[in-house]
């Protein structure tokens, strides 16, 4: 059934991945019609997780963030696909790095990176980094279902001389990269929810209190990287830039929990600064009635 599944819905894929970007865009925009026009797909988290975390602003401001974010959300699903056959110059064009600079300096330093980032922006093109540095690159993402699709996400991303790992093959994985002396550099989407049964540490995002997502820092100091954050800016309709910030060069010299929190308050800085480019599809705030007894 999944390889039938496969082979039905791939050349779909493969045709959207082809077209010229005014086209793509214009499907789009198509696309944001039957989501939220239409179907309403997940309309209802959307605007909760915005009343919630904006408790000041008006309907009428909550409607317009709405309409910006679901314009931007199908675009990014359109990105994604796009990856699959866009051209190295045109990923380039599109996908600037404001400071690369000070990842290399990193490199030059003998410093591997943990680089962490939100579901903001476009974090899907980041892979083309790997053309600008000399890091063997990995990145932790969930096993997609569908073993067929799954293969075809880890060919795109190894396009880019990128390495998919699943979150019980990091450590093995970078703890062997490390003893072989090989630096690199390792993408975390880092504000996603944890387990409520490994919610270690608790904390406001965007004035909520919430647990926080402490993996990349603890994989950090265990194996010595150095963090840095990376926070995409949409400049326009497909075009993104990226400057990187150093969080902590040896994470070891922080108490627990604070490169994590200090990652958070980078994340809720950009959400106010341009809210409609979060991913309010998620339900980030789930937990927001479990907060333990100590972290009231």
């Amino acid at each position: 059934m999944q390889f039938l599944v496969y082979i039905l819905v791939y050349p779909l894929i493969w045709l959207i991945s082809i077209l010229p970007f005014r086209l793509l865009y214009a499907f789009s925009d198509g696309l944001y019609i039957i989501i939220y026009k239409l179907v309403g797909y997940r309309k209802k988290v959307v605007q909760d997780n915005l009343r919630l975390v904006f408790p000041e602003k008006p309907e009428a401001e909550i409607n317009d963030i709405t309409e910006k974010f679901y314009h931007h959300f199908c675009d990014m699903m359109l990105e994604a696909i796009k990856s699959l056959t866009i051209s190295e110059e045109s990923m380039r064009k599109r996908f600037k790095f404001a400071n690369v600079e000070l990842l290399n300096e990193l490199g030059e330093q003998n410093r591997s990176i943990v680089l962490m980032c939100a579901h903001y922006g476009s974090w899907e093109w980041i892979f083309i980094l790997q053309k600008y540095v000399t890091h063997k690159g990995y990145a932790v993402y969930s096993r997609l279902g569908n073993k067929y699709f799954d293969a075809l996400v880890k060919r795109i991303r190894a396009k880019w001389d990128s390495t998919l790992i699943t979150t019980k093959e990091t450590i093995p994985t970078l703890t062997k990269s490390k003893q072989e002396g090989e630096l690199t550099i390792n993408g975390f989407v880092s504000d996603q929810t944890p387990m409520i049964s490994r919610a270690f540490h608790w904390n406001e995002f965007m004035g909520i209190k919430v647990p926080i997502h402490t993996g990349a820092e603890m994989l950090a100091k265990r194996l010595d990287m150095s963090v840095v954050f990376f926070r995409v800016k949409r400049i326009k309709r497909g075009y993104y830039e990226t400057t990187f910030e150093t969080l902590a060069l040896n994470p070891n010299d922080y108490p627990n929990y604070e490169i994590s929190d200090m990652f958070t308050e980078k994340v809720e800085k950009q959400i106010r600064e341009a809210p409609q480019y979060y991913l309010w599809t998620h339900r980030r705030w789930k937990h927001r009635d479990k907060v333990p007894a100590e972290f009231l």
